[in-house]
């Protein structure tokens, strides 16, 4: 008797364990499949860095990825290793691509400005650069927003310089709550908010990203997807 009802449990629990995996794997199917509707928002694409690995880009290409930003630069010292790999494939696949530098509150703003000039090559054909702003637990020492400020626009004056054409702010929540960046700077913004449209900034976003877990082929690892505003 108590064998067969041991035998009863452990295949309740075994068919309870399949159950929940099941379930789990369609949900979580469900998120990194989701990006929002093409009807609501025709143009969109990836943002991608060395940490998504090896990327296939005519395979993103054909799967309607329409635009790539690229992470060139970060702080004062680092050049992303695989941005010119990544430049050169965007590119070739017939994607708009555009650069990313990720700024530092702990290296010099000419510094930084230096880095990504001689990383990112002139080309007026080029989508605006974008300055990437988020909080590092790093960077003990911050600045005031005031001091912030002035550093950014010096920053962005010799990108802009650089590009010729005026720069993009990819603000973080955090970022934006510790400074309100977006009402310090007249620049547009591109803000973050997995599955909702993010309205933590003081003015309206031209891009939005939708996701930061989305797979789509081409991208073993998944990438961040990013729509714009129509």
């Amino acid at each position: 008797m108590r064998t067969s009802t041991l035998k009863r449990w452990t295949i309740g629990l075994g068919l309870l364990a399949l159950l929940i995996a099941v379930l789990g794997g369609l949900i979580w199917g469900g998120i990194t499949g989701w990006a929002p509707s093409r009807k609501d928002y025709p143009v969109q694409g990836l943002y991608v860095s060395a940490t998504d690995g090896d990327l296939a880009w005519p395979t993103l290409a054909a799967m309607g990825a329409d635009f790539a930003y690229l992470r060139a630069s970060a702080g004062g010292r680092l050049r992303d290793p695989r941005f010119a790999a990544n430049l050169k494939g965007a590119l070739a696949s017939g994607m708009r691509v555009g650069a990313v530098h990720e700024f530092s509150l702990c290296a010099g703003e000419a510094q930084q400005a230096e880095l990504f000039i001689t990383t990112v090559p002139r080309n007026p054909a080029m989508l605006p650069p974008v300055v990437s702003l988020d909080l590092d637990e790093g960077c003990k020492t911050r600045p005031d927003r005031a001091m912030l400020l002035g550093e950014l626009n010096t920053f962005i004056n010799q990108i802009e310089n650089h590009a010729g054409k005026p720069a993009l702010l990819r603000i973080t929540p955090a970022f934006e709550s510790a400074y309100e960046v977006s009402d310090g700077l007249a620049r547009t913004v591109w803000l973050i908010g997995d599955f909702v449209p993010p309205d933590y900034a003081a003015k309206r976003w031209v891009m939005w990203q939708s996701s930061s877990f989305y797979r789509i082929n081409g991208a073993p690892a998944g990438v961040r997807w990013n729509v714009v505003r129509p």
